[in-house]
């Protein structure tokens, strides 16, 4: 799933390519990716682009006065193209899920691959009117959440550190992939109460959540898009490399499982050296 870091450099290369081109079409391909339909698409054909924000993990391409808000979900993806087939494409055919198709003759393709549809396109008048915008929690990277505002959002908490992290609701724009390099870089096991934390404790997570995000945006700046999901798995540590010997100490990275998703963690870095119980709804070791 693109997460905060992919989706920043995202914005900041459609900032670069997209602003000031105008929209001919925008072609929605498969029945699940739209959720709105007030205004039409058709809306935005003729109007020029002229922003590119971001809000935690979706996208806002600002064009006409409206808003086509994006969220990739777990396996969607942006595919930039310098020019279109001459052939318009069919509905129902492969991962394409919508087309976006500029004056220029270019533009840019939103894709899905599996068979679970979760990719979300919005058109709407303000962000705001989508409830997973309107849901977010303040953005991890923004220049007043400091220490202070971190320490306020975690009074209260008695969920497990791991699950508040991706809660967007609390802090938005963190995955499964960003919080398991944020543990491993505080040296906490993502199964300690939140609850349990001291002030030091606190003050690691907030400098280990701040340098990962930072050190990701900057490694995946100024890249093309389709070498955003290369450029991820590269620079993670822990997260998807089960198996494999932790590049801090050495000691080999172990796997939690669950229904739908997993966790990758260093025992000797985060718990002590004690491997976590990989089965569902055990007691875990803290």
């Amino acid at each position: 799933m693109p997460e905060l870091p992919e989706v920043e450099a995202l914005r900041e290369f459609l900032g670069t390519h997209l602003v000031g081109q105008e929209i001919v079409r925008v072609l929605p391909l498969a029945i699940s990716v739209l959720k709105t339909y007030d205004p039409p698409l058709t809306a935005v054909e003729g109007a020029e682009v002229t922003a590119v924000d971001r809000h935690g993990k979706w996208l806002d391409i600002s064009v006409g006065g409206l808003h086509l808000v994006t969220h990739l979900a777990r396996a969607g993806w942006l595919q930039w193209k310098d020019e279109f087939p001459a052939a318009p494409p069919r509905p129902g055919k492969g991962p394409l899920a919508l087309r976006t198709v500029l004056a220029s003759g270019g533009g840019f393709d939103l894709t899905e691959a599996g068979t679970t549809k979760r990719l979300a396109v919005h058109l709407v008048r303000d962000p705001a009117e989508v409830p997973g915008v309107a849901r977010l929690g303040p953005d991890p990277l923004a220049d007043d959440f400091d220490r202070d505002a971190f320490a306020a959002l975690l009074a209260g908490e008695r969920r497990q550190i791991k699950g508040a992290l991706r809660d967007q609701g609390l802090i938005a724009g963190i995955g499964n992939a960003y919080s398991d390099e944020i543990l491993h870089a505080a040296k906490m096991s993502p199964f300690k109460p939140v609850r349990n934390l001291d002030e030091n404790e606190i003050t690691a997570l907030y400098e280990a959540l701040r340098s990962t995000l930072r050190d990701a945006v900057e490694r995946s700046r100024g890249l093309a898009a389709g070498r955003l999901k290369a450029e991820k798995k590269s620079g993670l540590r822990v997260h998807g490399r089960t198996g494999q010997p932790c590049p801090v100490c050495g000691d080999t990275i172990r796997e939690v499982s669950f229904s739908d998703s997993s966790l990758q963690y260093c025992p000797t870095c985060q718990t002590g050296g004690k491997p976590l119980a990989d089965r569902r709804l055990s007691r875990l070791l803290k």
